[in-house]
């Protein structure tokens, strides 16, 4: 299986000549566009498209703008190719609840995609593929989750931007081992107007966390995802050297610490 990062926390699998992608991100200014910041008041992260057209399908952690930007996934998508994404939050409660995830779900909508939600433990045969949603914790209270995709033996968990959670180990004994975990370490405090007061804790995993979730999940590889852009002054500050801070964690752990550039692939034979 080829693995290629598209920065932040984007992703394209090919297995047998079938691609997947997860998470792509081709439009990052629109993510806090709502809120008042463009391009001259947040850095922005590096960003490399997927192949245009074909995949079999695209996974969505979440429905936050920076994870499903449907502008991404439409022109990466075969026609009529599915999103899977997370089941819907529970119905009832104000508005404001779901405020985070109205943007991307009307986008998704606009641009006619068949969106399918799955659910935690559920999973799907695509072609090549073996796609499984596992848990995963939103710093925000949405409904998120981790991607396992399975081919030829070989698996790699996407992690989306979750917080620390307690299922890792149930993940490891029903689904691993995983040959490549991507797991994200910015650790941002975030402050939204539907959130407060804000909490000051981190709405996305530090990258001792990352490390930390890595060695329950048993993994023989992991790769940092979702850091390097998006620090915007009052709104949403991720940790600095964060990926200093993971290779540190990563000095002492058995498995292999793997930063990987922008767009250049790697191979799992």
């Amino acid at each position: 299986m080829r693995v290629r990062w598209l920065g932040w926390a984007g992703v394209e699998l090919e297995s047998d000549g079938q691609r997947l992608v997860i998470d792509p991100l081709e439009d990052p200014v629109a993510t806090f566009a709502p809120l008042g910041y463009d391009e001259q008041r947040m850095e922005l992260p590096e960003l490399a498209p997927a192949a245009a057209g074909g995949a079999l399908a695209g996974l969505v952690t979440h429905l936050h703008r920076d994870h499903a930007d449907a502008g991404a996934l439409a022109a990466a998508l075969a026609p009529g190719a599915p999103v899977f994404e997370p089941p819907p939050p529970p119905s009832g409660g104000e508005p404001a609840e779901n405020l985070a995830l109205a943007q991307a779900s009307a986008e998704l909508d606009a641009a006619a995609v068949a969106r399918t939600p799955l659910a935690p433990w559920q999973s799907r045969a695509l072609g090549p593929f073996a796609i499984t949603a596992l848990p995963a914790v939103d710093g925000l209270g949405d409904p998120q989750v981790a991607w396992l995709v399975e081919s030829h033996g070989r698996r790699v968990l996407h992690l989306g931007d979750t917080i620390f959670h307690s299922y890792w180990w149930r993940m490891a004994r029903r689904h691993g081992p995983f040959d490549l975990v991507l797991a994200p370490i910015n650790g941002a405090v975030v402050s939204f107007p539907h959130l407060q007061p804000p909490s000051p804790f981190a709405a996305a995993m530090e990258p001792e966390q990352a490390v930390a979730a890595a060695a329950a999940l048993g993994a023989a590889m992991v790769a940092p995802i979702h850091y390097g852009g998006f620090h915007a002054e009052g709104l949403y500050a991720p940790v600095t050297e964060a990926r200093e801070r993971f290779l540190r964690a990563c000095a002492s752990q058995p498995f292999e610490a793997c930063v990987l550039r922008v767009a250049e692939p790697i191979e799992l034979e």
